[in-house]
């Protein structure tokens, strides 16, 4: 079968510090893939092995089938990202930011301009000349958003999409999301509001100290060994091995 994400032993250093440590994720096409964990326990350092932003110190990816360090430019035809700080051009309109991605990706001028204007619509984002610079964060994660869908991927990255975002913003891109998936997408999604997570993904990773601790179908972790169904919290503080006073603090201000 083949899979949207496959690595083997991904593993990423920055000199003596494990970031990565050799971990084996397997992300099924048409999932929706929350891949968890508390700050610092290498979320953000896989997703941008995955998606090509950082070169793995050892191990094989394989994205949709191909192999992501033998062929990267072929991977990057099929997916988009989102990645934590948006790379948005600031002093850019956003019919600019999107046009400039669709020019990257060898967009036809007709295609582009079909597709931009739908992604506006659907964005509800102001396509009269206004900068970036003055969007709100949450309309600068849908434009983020919709950069990464232009091209028509298969597979997005989202790293920390719903953070700072207001309610309605946050609705309207889970909307989309789901939307995505139904459509034979997948999403890889890092997130720390597990409110969100428990709401959107029907497979879950946990990522603690490095290490690959748990990943499953949703429903296959919350009932365990016993059957017994468990919150997406009470989970994924027992895999990291939160202590009960510590549980309410490791997620304050997430």
């Amino acid at each position: 079968m083949t899979l949207a994400v496959k690595t083997t032993a991904l593993r990423r250093t920055f000199g003596d510090f494990v970031a990565v440590d050799d971990i084996d994720l397997e992300v099924p096409i048409g999932s929706f893939f929350g891949f968890l964990g508390l700050n610092g326990a290498g979320k953000s350092t896989t997703i941008k092995c995955l998606n090509g932003l950082l070169r793995p110190t050892a191990g094989e990816i394989s994205i949709l089938g191909v192999d992501a360090l033998a062929d990267p430019i072929a991977v990057r035809r099929q997916v988009g990202v989102v990645p934590e700080d948006l790379a948005l051009f600031d002093r850019l309109s956003a019919t600019e930011n999107l046009t400039f991605v669709g020019r990257a990706h060898g967009l036809s001028a007709s295609i582009m301009r079909e597709r931009i204007g739908e992604l506006l619509q659907i964005m509800e984002l102001d396509s009269a000349g206004k900068l970036v610079t003055d969007y709100s964060h949450g309309m600068r994660k849908k434009l983020s958003l919709a950069c990464a869908l232009l091209p028509s991927p298969q597979l997005l990255f989202l790293d920390e999409p719903f953070e700072g975002v207001d309610a309605a913003a946050s609705r309207h891109l889970r909307q989309l999301l789901q939307r995505f998936v139904e459509r034979g997408g997948t999403v890889f999604l890092t997130s720390h509001v597990l409110t969100i997570v428990e709401h959107l993904c029907d497979h879950v990773g946990v990522i603690h100290n490095g290490q690959l601790v748990a990943q499953a179908p949703f429903e296959d972790l919350r009932r365990g060994g016993e059957g017994a169904g468990r919150s997406l919290e009470e989970l994924f503080l027992d895999l990291v091995g939160a202590d009960e006073d510590d549980r309410s603090l490791e997620w304050l201000g997430s």
